[in-house]
């Protein structure tokens, strides 16, 4: 049967007229979960893999899994890692240790309940592309719906990326050289720089035909974020409190506010520059900052995008084991992030800033540890953009080409389109990120929690699990909280928009 007739005779509830009847196996059996989990040490049946038997045309999404278990975590692991990880210490200023934790865990907990709901509905159509569920879901919108989701949010998260390179690796630059701030050399030029990285790192990889292939620059990703967490803890021990601010004419001077970039301590609405009491760390904190936190925090562990392109390249894939490789990946992002975010809090305490690096480099711009820090996170960011970039290529396949087999010339056609857009929005639209934080607050809302939940219900039988089951009525609510999400995002973006405070939120 070809791909096009299959999908005409998809039922509104995900089950097909004859998809049990192609491969002689039963349709119940395949609506059974644990009967194609048991056999072979839990492989899925033969009919969700590649078949060379030649009864359909191997396409784009069904390459041989052949990604081994650990490379799979590293990849994940890199696509939850983003830059978010240097604002932590700020969100945990702002809500205090226990309140931290607490959020911290709860949004680790709901990912990957997430992943769940999108394994269990994948196991059940035998389908591993987001946008393909959307379609047995809902029909062409469904498919649109995620396809232009994904789009969206990984672009977003791409430009900021580069945005990253682009403001940061001149200073990086600068510093090593102790060269001039005000040169013009080209190579303190971050439009030049940006192009140049884009050129010669990100799309070599970008270029490659299976995800599975960047496990190794994922893992030296996920390795210079250790480096990063191994500065951090290190310089908490180096750093006195209060600290002392460097000054450019050799003198040091303590630490003052700034009310433009420094958070505030309010009592009765006097700012008390010589207290020392920020020193002491605080379990539970409420201040007007809290409620921006919050977001940054719902959105630490985005990487349901990836999860089913990496699930389709997973040798000897399984439900159990794909969740067992997210569950891993999560665990060990969520331990980095607490980390990095108590000791990051405990060096600078209430003056700790929104960008984590940008406080050391009050303390010394020239210090060589934290220089080394920002080139490993320089690097980090970058090899997390093929990662990123992967599910927009498959999601604009979906969309446009649903019925193709894999083609060179498209595949690199695509990244080099993706590429140059998002370098020319990198480099020509400076407001740019503050567009795609009401992307971001839209799109991840939806790709983490409503379409997961959303899928899980209606492609689900209703013979398996009615809607008054324990299983939907989860979902159900699940999806209400991302609906919730989604709006308090927006809210804190119209507020930050409109007052000026605040941090913009939806990123990565």
């Amino acid at each position: 049967m070809e791909p096009s007739q299959s999908e005409m005779n998809i039922l509104s509830n995900g089950k097909s007229h004859d998809l049990g009847d192609d491969v002689g196996v039963p349709l119940k059996t395949m609506l059974d979960e644990d009967q194609y989990e048991e056999p072979d040490d839990g492989l899925e049946n033969e009919e969700f893999l590649p078949n060379e038997g030649g009864k359909k045309p191997i396409r784009f999404t069904d390459f041989e899994g052949k990604t081994s278990f650990g490379m799979s975590v590293f990849n994940l692991g890199n696509a939850i890692m983003g830059s978010g990880i240097l604002g932590l210490a700020y969100a945990m200023a702002n809500t205090g240790i226990l309140l931290f934790w607490f959020l911290l865990t709860a949004v680790a907990a709901l990912s990957s309940y997430s992943i769940h709901l999108l394994l269990k509905s994948s196991g059940i159509v035998g389908i591993r592309a987001y946008e393909q569920l959307g379609y047995r879901a809902f029909g062409n919108l469904g498919k649109i719906a995620a396809g232009t989701a994904i789009t969206l949010q990984n672009i977003g998260a791409m430009s900021s990326y580069l945005y990253i390179v682009k403001s940061e690796l001149p200073l990086v630059i600068q510093a090593f050289l102790k060269a001039e701030p005000n040169s013009d050399l080209w190579y303190l030029n971050g439009n030049y720089l940006v192009i140049m990285v884009s050129a010669s790192i990100i799309l070599p990889l970008a270029l490659m035909k299976q995800l599975g292939y960047l496990g190794y620059t994922s893992g030296f990703s996920l390795s210079c974020m250790v480096f990063f967490l191994t500065a951090v803890i290190f310089k908490k021990f180096q750093i006195p409190c209060p600290f002392e601010e460097f000054s450019v004419n050799g003198t040091a001077s303590h630490l003052s506010l700034n009310d433009s970039v420094h958070i505030h301590e309010y009592n009765n609405g006097v700012v008390h520059e010589d207290d020392d009491s920020h020193c002491t760390p605080r379990m539970f904190t409420i201040n007007p900052q809290t409620a921006y936190t919050i977001p940054i925090l719902a959105f630490a562990f985005v990487c349901h995008p990836e999860v089913l392109p990496i699930y389709t390249e997973l040798r000897n894939p399984s439900k159990k084991k794909m969740q067992k490789v997210s569950n891993i990946s999560i665990l060990i992002m969520y331990t980095m992030y607490f980390l990095a975010a108590l000791f990051g809090y405990l060096t600078f305490y209430g003056k700790v800033e929104a960008e984590l690096l940008h406080t050391y480099s009050r303390i010394d711009p020239y210090d060589t540890l934290i220089l080394c820090v920002r080139v490993a996170v320089l690097t980090a960011v970058t090899l997390t953009v093929p990662i990123v970039l992967f599910p927009v290529r498959r999601a604009i396949q979906q969309m446009i080409f649903p019925t193709k087999s894999f083609s060179w010339l498209r595949h690199i056609a695509i990244a080099l389109v993706l590429l140059t857009f998002i370098n020319m929005l990198v480099i020509f639209a400076p407001n740019i990120l503050g567009i795609f934080g009401i992307i971001g607050a839209t799109s991840a809302p939806c790709l983490i929690f409503i379409f997961p939940a959303v899928f899980y219900i209606r492609i689900v039988p209703k013979e398996d699990e009615p809607m008054n089951s324990l299983p939907k009525i989860m979902a159900a609510c699940f999806a209400a909280l991302g609906f919730s999400f989604m709006v308090m995002s927006l809210s804190f973006i119209i507020i930050d928009w409109t007052t000026g405070e605040g941090l913009a939120v939806g990123g990565h």
